[in-house]
Order: structure tokens, then C-alpha cells, then sequence
């Protein structure tokens, strides 16, 4: 049985999508071009341009110069964070942002400025 698509973005995918939140729109081989790192294949971004639209994360339209297509962001890169978080503390944390919270805050690798700042924020949070 063929296994549901995962509305969450892979790491691949977020490569691609950096890139057009960045340019706004782009064709498959704007986006290509711009990718940081190894370069992709044309076929593998076009194939993973496809996924995200399937995703609803893009749309695609036809250009007025040819026949490429334009690509461009239909979800913005905070509501993709923000469904990222929400599927970290459902998978991870049981539903809890208090425990992520206190997973991070209890995380040795953060450093003292960072959790200053954090429960700063959080204290302001406390007396609206």
C-alpha cells in the first residue's frame, strides 16, 4: 500500500522553497540555478516542484515568454514554520508546547544570552 504524502517538507524540498520564498517566482531552472550546494538535476526539480504543488505549498502558472512554467509560494515561509512546530510538538512532545518549552530551556547547548531572552519573553507573555 502506498504510503500518504507527508504535508511536512523534506529537506529537499525546503531547498526549493527557500529559494522561492526568496525570488517570490521562478521557473524550474531559476530554481536550479539558484539552489546553494550541489547542483540538482532539472528532472529532480521539476519532479520535487510537483510534489510541493500536490503539498499545496505552490502553484504554478505559464509564462507569458514561452512555455516554461513559473512557480511561486502559496504558503509563506511562516506558516510553514509555524506547521513544522505544530507537527514537532504533536509527533515529539504529545501535544504540549509546554514541554517543548522546557526541553529547550532544559537543553545544555543553549547558551546564556539565548535562555535569557527566552524567558524574558516568556515573562512578558505572563503579564498580558
Amino acid at each position: 500500500m502506498a504510503r500518504k504524502p507527508s504535508l511536512n517538507l523534506t529537506e529537499a524540498e525546503l531547498r526549493l522553497m527557500d529559494v522561492l520564498w526568496d525570488k517570490g517566482a521562478a521557473t524550474v531552472t531559476e530554481v536550479a540555478e539558484a539552489l546553494p550546494g550541489d547542483p540538482l538535476a532539472y528532472n529532480t526539480v521539476l519532479t520535487t516542484l510537483r510534489i510541493l504543488e500536490q503539498k499545496g505549498y505552490l502553484r504554478h502558472t505559464k509564462s507569458n515568454e514561452g512555455r516554461a512554467f513559473i512557480y511561486e509560494p502559496v504558503v509563506g515561509r511562516r506558516q510553514a514554520s509555524t506547521n513544522a512546530v505544530r507537527h514537532l510538538i504533536s509527533r515529539f512532545f504529545g501535544n504540549s508546547p509546554e514541554k517543548l518549552v522546557l526541553n529547550l530551556l532544559e537543553d545544555e547547548e543553549i547558551d546564556e544570552t539565548e535562555l535569557r531572552r527566552i524567558r524574558s519573553l516568556l515573562a512578558k507573555g505572563d503579564r498580558k
